[in-house]
């Protein structure tokens, strides 16, 4: 008897051992890594019906299906999933509703003339997600593996992407915070998804110039912020200002910062500002990359497109601040050339007149146009390289 109690003492300890020893190794095991290969889809059984070219509003109508994958702390990423559109549960006490553990990235894809897809850059738009997530403490990822799942998505709702020149499906990759509870913490769960929205040109009728009211009572972003990340936490502050300036006549704001009133950004958008001296050496100058501005793809895209196809002898390409004081004193001189924003929605987006101090700042445009004469040739460069018409390694084919 005496016997049989030992060794079913030595079963136990042993048994009690192991489950220590599983137990350790499942809590220092390494966090999955995010996986295409392990997507899962489920289409959906209700189409919707596909709104004419001419009907489509910016970021009002969805495709068919959208992207998911969760992510824990411990387990790493879970299993993708491309399901049907639809709404997402969480928790009142989700971390994103208190604590704004949430950021975001505009992409495009396109429809080339012989019916391919193609996206522009999205290695650059993967980077900077990757950068805003750690910067708030959600989980970064491998960045080919989200482009495959995009790609992915793109593929089941190819037919959501307009085949017109002007036209698009704008991608809306998006990562929350979803832990439960009120403390103030790191996320232990987060939630990453994607879905996509057919679009029309930004400008329906052609480019359109906008006025703009110079900022300087109320902050976009500020030295040691996060004003160069894509967090949603950026975006709703400027709302209420933008309003104002609406108010009294103006379509968006030109944020100044600063006791020499630097020009920063226009809107949510990057700014540029072209001008040329009295001996007719020109200046592309845009803010530089310094914390506060944003890491635009679009602006990337430009800056390489001048530095490239401008002539050097004739066009000086400057990463620095400008203020508004110069801009004023070169425009009474007829030493401002024109000026623009640049992002993922318009492209380029021209302006006419620059709101400050009680004066009307006059910004030059093309006899009887809407743009200046490097503000058309940017968007054709770029539109070119969108839609395939010019090869480039910037336009990637889904396949």
């Amino acid at each position: 008897m005496f016997s049989n109690l030992r060794n079913s003492i030595r079963l136990t300890t042993r048994s009690a051992n192991l489950g220590n020893i599983l137990s350790r190794m499942s809590s220092t095991a390494t966090p999955a890594a995010l996986d295409a290969s392990k997507l899962v889809i489920h289409k959906t059984e209700n189409p919707k019906q596909k709104l004419p070219n001419e009907k489509l509003v910016f970021g009002r109508s969805f495709t068919d299906h959208m992207l998911e994958v969760p992510w824990h702390k411990t387990s790493g990423w879970g299993t993708p999933v491309i399901k049907p559109y639809g709404n997402i549960t969480l928790d009142p006490s989700a971390i994103v509703f208190h604590y704004a553990f949430e950021l975001f990235e505009g992409m495009k894809a396109y429809k080339d003339a012989k019916g391919h897809i193609r996206i522009f850059r999205p290695d650059k738009n993967m980077t900077r997600m990757n950068k805003s997530a750690s910067r708030i403490c959600l989980p970064t990822f491998d960045s080919e593996e989200l482009i495959k799942l995009i790609g992915e998505l793109l593929k089941l709702d190819k037919s959501f992407i307009p085949d017109q020149r002007g036209y698009s499906l704008y991608i809306r990759p998006t990562m929350i915070g979803t832990t439960t509870g009120l403390g103030v913490h790191a996320p232990e769960d987060a939630l990453l998804y994607v879905v996509c929205s057919p679009v029309g040109p930004y400008y329906s009728t052609g480019f359109k110039a906008v006025r703009l009211e110079a900022t300087d009572y109320a902050v976009r972003a500020w030295p040691g912020g996060v004003g160069d990340k894509k967090l949603g936490a950026n975006y709703a502050p400027s709302v209420k200002p933008q309003l104002e300036a609406a108010s009294r006549g103006y379509q968006q704001n030109l944020w100044l910062f600063g006791p020499d009133k630097h020009v920063t950004e226009v809107g949510t958008m990057n700014f540029f500002v072209a001008f040329q001296d009295k001996n007719g050496k020109k200046e592309l100058v845009t803010a530089p990359l310094d914390g506060m501005i944003l890491e635009g793809v679009t602006r990337d895209s430009i800056l390489n497109l001048c530095k490239e196809k401008l002539d050097k002898s004739e066009w000086t390409i400057s990463e620095r601040y400008c203020s508004i004081k110069e801009i004023q004193e070169k425009a009474q001189k007829g030493e401002v050339l024109e000026a623009f924003g640049s992002g993922t929605a318009a492209v380029v987006s021209p302006v006419k007149e620059i709101g400050y101090d009680g004066q009307h700042i006059k910004i030059p445009l093309l006899p009887g146009e809407e743009a200046g004469a490097l503000t058309k040739q940017i968007a054709q460069w770029i539109a070119e390289r969108q839609y395939g018409i010019v090869e480039s390694d910037w336009s990637r084919v889904i396949d």
